[in-house]
């Protein structure tokens, strides 16, 4: 039985702690929040009863085999470096860090003292994607030449996480992680992009909306937009949306989590429900209960099998978010 402790009690851990207590082979044994009452909160909610205010006190007593850290990205760093730094394996929410540079020094105090570093990235688990993975696979469209992956929305994110108002950097931190993530889970590494971004949200400092252009290393052209300022007939959040085109025919992943398969004889067309947990918002029902499949792969990890989003891994989607930054403030395409 491993054991897991919670650093950070915000409104993510409502859905990563109950995710973590649908898998057997691990146990959540204490929780860390910087206000001490709403950590009693929260293990209350989850029959957890070790609670901290004193992080260090926390990886000191429990002696965990991992931490999950839920906290704003701007805390990421030094949490990563105490658990660490005690021989504790790491498990961060995305983005990684608030800068590449100190993503990279996540990975290599975790390199130095031997511990694993797994990125929680939970939205290529979200079981349409997987889906429309396995579809790609199999070869019915034929070799893809381009694609579209879509997160457009007019949800109001800053209701229930104002803190993403304050950044600098906003939706390609924030969805672009997910959406170029996702991008790399389907089709593989770019070999250049180009970026555009722009605040139409006067309230906030960073950017809502963000254009990225990439050409893949397999020569597939991938277009991913991105918006939290997008007034739709129908509201998609929080569905990513994908089309891909190939030699054959074209997937395309669409609302209400249908995947169409269309090839000149046909169009097929199946629903990919998520499982329905009783923890869940059944509104976010397709993000929520990815984040057990996530955990389930990051577990497999810390048990010594494969996972898929090591820190070494994500981190390639991190260069991908700083150098459409880059190439946003250069107005010029970036090559790799």
């Amino acid at each position: 039985m491993l054991k897991g402790v919670i650093i950070g009690t915000g409104f993510w851990s409502n859905f990563q702690i109950p995710a973590w207590q649908e898998l057997p082979g691990v146990e959540i044994t204490g929780l860390y929040n910087r206000t001490f009452g709403r950590a009693k909160a929260i293990g209350e909610k989850f029959g957890i009863s070790n609670i901290y205010d004193d992080v260090e006190a926390l990886l000191e007593k429990e002696q965990p085999d991992f931490v999950d850290i839920i906290t704003d990205v701007n805390t990421h760093v030094h949490f990563t470096k105490l658990a660490a730094e005690r021989n504790i394996n790491v498990i961060c929410q995305k983005p990684m860090a608030p800068s590449q540079q100190l993503a990279k020094e996540m990975l290599a105090v975790c390199k130095a003292n031997h511990v694993r570093l797994f990125i929680h990235e939970n939205f290529r688990w979200q079981l349409p994607v997987r889906q429309l993975k396995q579809t790609l696979d199999s070869g019915i469209i034929g070799r893809a030449f381009k694609a579209r992956v879509t997160f457009c929305s007019a949800f109001l994110v800053f209701d229930n996480q104002p803190f993403l108002k304050e950044l600098d950097h906003f939706i390609l931190t924030d969805i672009g992680s997910h959406v170029l993530d996702i991008c790399r889970f389907l089709f593989g590494e770019a070999r250049n992009l180009f970026c555009i971004t722009q605040r139409v949200n006067p309230g906030i400092k960073g950017e809502d909306v963000a254009n990225v252009l990439m050409e893949m290393q397999s020569g597939l052209h991938c277009y991913a937009e991105m918006s939290y300022a997008s007034i739709m007939e129908k509201e998609a959040f929080p569905q990513t949306l994908v089309f891909i085109e190939g030699e054959k025919g074209s997937l395309h992943l669409t609302n209400d989590f249908e995947l169409k398969i269309i090839t000149r004889k046909e169009t097929t067309s199946t629903t990919i429900h998520p499982v329905m947990y009783n923890w869940l918002d059944p509104a976010y029902a397709v993000v929520h209960s990815s984040i057990v499949d996530c955990n389930r792969n990051i577990l497999q990890g810390l048990e010594g099998g494969d996972a898929e989003t090591t820190g070494e891994d994500n981190f390639k989607t991190v260069e991908l978010v700083w150098a459409s930054y880059a190439s946003a403030a250069a107005g010029k395409a970036i090559h790799f």
